[in-house]
């Protein structure tokens, strides 16, 4: 047997070899990681106070010029209004209604609505669409109120309208908190709104999903809104805007605790800037007045008496949701933990008993519900602003025309090639199709002992303030003085690491000259390096421990909040035993006058049966052809819009809004004899005028989706058509010499 050469043997000491430069490549990788990581929470930290020492601290992607300044109104508040300037590229058309984008002061600073070039503002300005956005200062005026921002975000309106004269009236965009405080100012001025559309609000905070949606049990957990007045109190008369973004942080001690900055570390040569562009949003804490957040605590968050018409302002106009005119369209997400969809459409169920109801009240409700994205996604993703928000900006006078009653609006892909395929913009089609309070119930699951429970808790919060305001709050206010305040504020923990950790740490200065050094030599481990994989896998450890602690404590609070609350003594304690069977938010009802105004419409309706021209006919016709369908997308619209007379310039939403409402309001009366006055209305048309509007209607067969039965109908209306523009012809004949 001949023997190997000494150079072809096995290296004993060759895994360990390789084991053993893995390793040193990863310690040094971590050491850079490390001082890299150190370095990019160095400049948090510059950003942040560099941030908070602006005039105006906001994250705006777009140049803003100041319009109108909300602390020189009558009631001075910290709020302003500014226009967007368009991009050189894609100047604005002075024609189209202008878009109002509210941010929401909830905690942070303002701008989310304009964060990234694909957001609100940028999809509203890339419509052609006028822009404008409503943000804040960081500190409130003295005195201010919930209602004082009201009037201001009136007053706005006021000089939007008044700046674009021809205009149709604003759309207006509501985020967030600042979602149910345009609903507010819409029930209290309704005249003054276009489209409405409101993303991530909470309007029904007692509703949930059993389960999910643990931040609605905090206010019973903690005994009520006594602790929002000794918050208030201990900031001598200001709400840290810090504590409420604490709360959002809570909710997610996986993402908080880790997950945000272990992607950070993780990914330290490509995320800097998404981490500190988002840090400068995250970390820029406004405040509120306490008169402000005790409003907001006890009528919306504990009282939850917005979305049941119980709230009523100073000079006596109730804030009833059925008043406003204008669409309204609800954006949510299944994956959103802060608003999730059962309080942003509990409203309506709340509202509202049948479908007639939202018909009777000449209300048209549009919900959206994303699949997954999570509540600052709804405004900040760029995937959600490419698709949601453009979609609804660029189909807003779709939105506006709908006839009256609930709808979904149902965002596809365009597929290459389609019907119709030019009549929708981008790369998608939106289409709104007809739903029912049925549904909406199924999304909300409204639950009456759920709801005994909160009242429970409503009740109970009354007592505990009153207690407090009676024997605690003259001590504390005594006691409190503006610098003991200053230093809470300082010490909060979610500002201690923006401040403590800048370039006026001594040590920063080390460790951002070891940063540049490493920039320059940057030398991190293999991808397939072990002990990589290792510390992926154990962060992925850390993710699902804290996520099981979350859903135990969930779990826990859930449990208690139900215990305490269904217990007979503390339902007798609210005063909730004295009248069983009665429910403890019973619907607003239908007034006798609402009743008597229904009516005498019925009757004006059937007057109008005969009464229009080729526009109206030609909208019944398409009314009537898809009757049965339920569902228009935008391709519908488009083609509807060329029912207007050939050649006009100027479209008047208003006016074509009216007569569609009005067409399908009489289809729904009489079908019948509705259809038999079509001949009547096309009698006053040029047999010309009537062939161009079966043509349009012929087009409808085109999109692709027709059922056979709307065949029928499509030839049926289509012979109406003809027929009337025969006799036109016929009688154009016999009238020349």
């Amino acid at each position: 047997m001949t023997d190997r050469p000494e150079s072809d043997l096995p290296d004993p000491l060759g895994p360990l070899a390789s084991l053993v430069e893995a390793a040193t490549a990863y310690a040094h990788d971590t050491w850079q990681r490390a001082v890299l990581f150190a370095d990019v929470r160095r400049q948090r930290g510059d950003q942040y106070l560099a941030h908070m020492a602006e005039a105006v601290p906001n994250v705006l992607h777009f140049p803003a010029e100041l319009i109108m300044d909300g602390r020189d109104l009558p009631r001075p508040v910290n709020y302003g209004l500014v226009r967007i300037a368009p991009p050189e590229a894609k100047p604005t058309d002075p024609e189209k209604r202008p878009f109002v984008i509210v941010d929401p002061r909830a905690g942070h600073g303002p701008g989310i609505g304009g964060f990234k070039p694909d957001s609100e503002i940028g999809v509203a300005l890339m419509s052609g669409h006028p822009c404008y956005f409503v943000g804040f200062l960081p500190d409130p005026e003295p005195g201010q109120t919930v209602e004082d921002v009201m009037r201001a975000e009136a007053a706005f309106l006021e000089k939007v309208i008044a700046l674009h004269p021809d205009c149709d009236k604003p759309a207006v965009i509501g985020n967030c908190q600042a979602g149910w405080q345009v609903l507010m100012t819409a029930a209290m001025r309704p005249e003054l709104f276009g489209p409405i559309i409101v993303a991530g609000a909470p309007v029904s905070y007692w509703a949930g999903w059993q389960g999910q949606n643990p931040m609605r049990y905090s206010g019973g957990l903690l005994g009520g809104s006594w602790m929002t007045a000794l918050t208030g109190d201990l900031g001598a008369g200001r709400f840290d805007g810090a504590n409420l973004v604490q709360n959002f942080e809570n909710l997610n001690p996986a993402n908080t605790l880790w997950e945000k900055s272990y992607n950070l570390y993780s990914k330290i040569d490509t995320e800097a800037e998404r981490y500190l562009g988002f840090e400068k949003y995250w970390g820029g804490h406004v405040f509120l007045n306490a008169v402000e957040m005790q409003y907001i605590v006890d009528n919306l968050f504990v009282g939850n008496r917005l979305s049941s018409a119980q709230l009523v302002t100073s000079d006596g106009v109730r804030l009833d949701l059925r008043n406003i005119r204008s669409p309204i369209v609800v954006f949510c997400s299944n994956g959103d933990n802060i608003t999730p969809p059962p309080q942003a459409l509990g409203w309506i169920t709340d509202l509202y008993q049948t479908d007639e109801e939202v018909v009777s009240h000449d209300q048209t409700i549009v919900y959206a519900v994303h699949d997954s994205i999570g509540h600052l996604g709804i405004f900040v993703s760029s995937a959600v602003g490419r698709k949601e928000h453009r979609k609804f900006a660029s189909n807003i006078e779709l939105i506006n025309l709908i006839p009256p009653g609930v709808y979904q609006s149902v965002i596809r892909d365009k597929k290459k090639g389609e019907p119709g395929a030019d009549l929708a913009d981008g790369d998608y089609v939106m289409a709104i199709e007809r739903r029912s309070l049925d549904d909406v119930r199924e999304i909300v699951q409204p639950d009456p002992e759920s709801d005994r429970r909160f009242a429970a808790v409503a009740r109970i919060s009354d007592i505990n303030l009153s207690l407090y305001r009676s024997f605690a709050q003259p001590w504390v206010q005594t006691l409190v003085t503006s610098r003991s305040a200053e230093m809470m504020r300082e010490m909060h923990p979610l500002r201690i690491g923006y401040e403590h950790w800048s370039s006026r740490n001594i040590l920063a200065r080390l460790v951002e000259a070891e940063a540049e050094r490493i920039r320059a030599d940057r030398q991190p481990a293999a991808a397939d390096n072990p002990f990589l994989q290792a510390q992926t896998a154990f962060s992925d450890m850390m993710v699902k421990s804290l996520d099981t602690w979350r859903i135990v404590r969930d779990t826990a609070y859930e449990r208690t909040f139900d215990w305490v609350y269904s217990s007979p003594l503390i339902s007798a304690m609210a005063g909730l035993g004295a009248h069983p069977g009665e429910p403890v938010r019973p619907h607003p009802g239908v007034s006798p006058e609402h009743r008597a105004f229904v009516a005498d419409q019925m009757a004006s309706l059937r007057d109008e049966i005969e009464q229009g021209g080729l526009l109206e006919a030609s909208v019944r016709a398409l009314f009537y052809i898809s009757r049965t369908r339920g569902r228009a997308d935008e391709r519908s619209f488009n083609l509807a819009l060329e029912l207007l007379p050939p050649g006009e310039n100027h479209f008047d939403s208003e006016r074509f809004r009216a007569v569609l409402r009005r067409q399908a309001s009489l289809l729904t009366l009489d079908t019948d004899a509705v259809l038999a006055a079509v001949p009547l209305l096309l009698s006053g048309a040029g047999a010309d005028e009537i062939r161009y509007a079966a043509t349009v209607i012929r087009r409808a067969e085109a999109l692709g989706d027709i059922t056979p039965e709307e065949q029928v109908d499509l030839k049926h209306m289509l012979k109406v058509f003809e027929k009337a523009a025969a006799l036109q012809e016929a009688s154009s004949s016999v009238e020349t010499p």
